[in-house]
């Protein structure tokens, strides 16, 4: 009985052993393939792909600058007569193709005053203007931006003129310029200018670049020179367009005062000069190979008795540019949405951030428009014919000098 005891025993760690052995070969096995499964796996995983945050390579902005827009007096009545009541001014801008252009910036020829009760008979014996802000929802549809020197701006007042300028505000459309032109503070202001932008990854959105605007009202006096020179400090860094407004009314080219000044402001900094005033289209001409346009005549208005005073010349102004350096294009347009308030400070925060100018291009063509039988509406080919002839249009682009061209 002992022996077969102690044999049972023995055959027991025997096939303990085997069974130990067998899980030792297996665990060694399995570590094998797993290890080599992991190594060949390892190997074959591509490697970490850094990701490439898209950055912008260009941008462009098509805008239409169009003479003076006012829909007081007789604009207002034609208005209030039809079924469109406040549209009405506005019901045939979409023939333009608002959609083809990032902004339009137009002269607004008055104040835009609550509570004002005038007659037009009364506005009319006065020349005292008033344009009902019940307009603004819809004019802020098509302008983004308006000019507020001019010699009409402040017919109701000083409270008239700031009430203008909250308005403007709670209608998001950004405004420049002033009735006096010894408002020094008041003559130039950075404004975001709607572009559209390409980034390396070929996309395109939208966004804003800083651009200086100057508004000169000289109909009553001639715009100091300490007013002139305040382009200078834009300009090092940023582009200047010029809006003035003054000059003989009525008449077909300016006289020698006016373009004394006008080309004053191409020695002070101006890009370009784009004016009004006069209700007439007048002559353009090239200074220094820079664009200038003495008076694209009347937009939006309520004068209807002329063929001269119901016509005029929007200036299209493609601005673009391929050639600029990357961070420096980055740095522009993320300023470019600070720079939508009035007085804001993005003249001072582009020289605290070392930026420089962009190389810019600027191409110009002219959209003619007619606004007979009480409504504005594009010009027909034979009234665009004669448009240019007026501004001596050909003879101004083969004089241009780069980086400015017709389109």
């Amino acid at each position: 009985m002992k022996i077969r005891k102690e044999h049972r025993i023995a055959k027991r760690i025997f096939i303990t052993a085997i069974i130990i052995v067998a899980i030792s070969v297996l665990s060694i096995v399995a570590w094998y393939i797993y290890h080599q499964f992991n190594t060949e796996n390892t190997a074959k995983a591509p490697a970490a792909v850094e990701k490439v945050i898209p950055h912008p390579v260009s941008l462009k902005s098509d805008v239409m600058t169009t003479g003076n827009i006012f829909w007081g007096r007789y604009m207002n009545d034609w208005a209030m007569a039809s079924p469109l009541k406040y549209e009405y001014p506005f019901s045939r801008l979409n023939e333009f193709g608002r959609d083809k252009y990032d902004a339009w910036i137009a002269g607004l020829e008055c104040p835009t005053k609550s509570g004002v009760h005038m007659t037009s008979a009364e506005m009319e014996v006065a020349l005292q203007f008033n344009c009902s802000p019940e307009y603004l929802p819809e004019a802020a549809k098509w302008f983004n931006i308006v000019s507020l020197a001019n010699n009409h701006t402040d017919n109701q007042g000083v409270d008239g003129f700031a009430e203008t300028q909250e308005a403007l505000d709670k209608n998001g459309i950004q405004y420049f310029g002033h009735y006096d032109p010894r408002a020094l503070n008041d003559i130039c202001e950075v404004i975001s200018l709607p572009v559209t932008v390409t980034s390396s990854d070929d996309s395109i959105t939208k966004g804003n670049l800083p651009v200086a605007l100057c508004g000169y009202h000289g109909v009553f006096r001639i715009p100091p020179t300490e007013s002139l020179e305040l382009m200078e400090k834009y300009s090092k860094i940023m582009p200047v367009i010029a809006f003035p407004h003054m000059g003989v009314e009525y008449q077909p080219a300016p006289d020698e005062l006016k373009t004394s000044v006008y080309r004053s402001m191409i020695d002070h900094g101006a890009d370009m000069v784009i004016g009004d005033h006069p209700h007439w289209i007048q002559t353009t001409e090239s200074y220094k190979g820079h664009l200038i346009v003495y008076s694209m005549g009347n937009f939006m208005f309520d004068q209807q008795d002329t063929p001269e005073v119901v016509r005029s010349a929007a200036i299209h102004i493609l601005i673009q540019t391929d050639k600029a350096d990357k961070t420096q294009l980055s740095k522009w347009l993320s300023l470019g949405d600070k720079c939508k308030s009035y007085h804001d400070t993005c003249l001072e925060q582009a020289e605290s951030e070392g930026l420089t100018k962009l190389p810019l291009t600027y191409k110009f063509g002219v959209v003619g428009s007619n606004d007979a039988n009480k409504i504005t509406k594009p010009a027909t080919a034979a009234e665009l014919s004669s448009i240019l002839q007026r501004m001596n249009w050909q003879s101004t682009m083969n004089q241009l000098q780069p980086p400015y061209s017709s389109l």
